[in-house]
């Protein structure tokens, strides 16, 4: 099993190959952090915030969904956060009217209206060829058999997994080791964030996942060919 600085020499060294190769061809404008405000793609937002600013070539660019159920204090803590580390950040809304609509009763159409469709629509308006991601193979098992690099079409893109072989520790031991800050949500209990429909304080006997909605749960496989993260 690597260790941490292992792992953290890995995550640098491949993003540090992704910025190498977007700064001789189309710019490091072009890759952009799938940034939900939680504690992983924070961690892959604050190296690859560290490596473009290292180069002169700042700044960070990310995505964020905002399907309009997300905790306010996940909100709240990106939009801080943006603000404090001069990250160029587009928010993705949904097109469709949240007035009446059925929230979680179809996890499929729910996640693909809110989630899929807006990530799609911001990858065209940004351009972006590459999206790093903050997912990890412990995190579901669905999970387990993701490539670091995945090709990707509708828009034709490349998602970039780089904390693939991290675990929840590791990525708490970095927040530590390098004073990265988080949603107080995870002060409260909290292990994984997702929208308030589907979200609850996860069951003291269950993993990391444990409050999120089963529903969701049994249908990431599907959410992930239809171009989620």
């Amino acid at each position: 099993m690597p260790t941490l600085e292992e792992k953290i020499l890995h995550t640098e060294s491949l993003l540090s190959d992704l910025l190498e190769q977007s700064l001789q061809s189309e710019g490091p404008g072009r890759v952009r952090v799938a940034w939900t405000g939680g504690k992983d793609s924070t961690v892959a937002l604050f190296i690859w915030k560290m490596l473009v600013e290292h180069a002169g070539a700042g700044p960070a660019r990310a995505i964020s969904l905002d399907t309009g159920c997300k905790f306010p204090e996940v909100m709240a803590f990106r939009d801080r956060m943006a603000a404090e580390w001069n990250v160029d950040l587009l928010i993705a809304r949904p097109e469709v009217p949240l007035d009446g609509y059925p929230l979680a009763v179809d996890p499929l159409r729910c996640c693909r209206e809110l989630k899929v469709e807006p990530l799609k629509k911001a990858l065209r308006a940004t351009g972006a060829t590459y999206l790093v991601s903050g997912i990890r193979r412990d995190e579901h098992p669905d999970r387990a058999e993701r490539s670091e690099f995945e090709p990707r079409t509708d828009p034709d893109h490349i998602m970039v997994n780089p904390l693939l072989e991290w675990t929840e520790t590791d990525i708490w031991a970095f927040h530590a080791r390098f004073g990265l800050p988080h949603c107080t949500l995870y002060d409260q209990g909290y292990r994984s964030l997702g929208c308030r429909p589907c979200t609850t304080l996860p069951n003291g006997q269950g993993g990391e996942r444990s409050g999120r909605s089963r529903e969701k749960e049994l249908i990431m496989s599907a959410l992930t060919g239809l171009g989620y993260f």
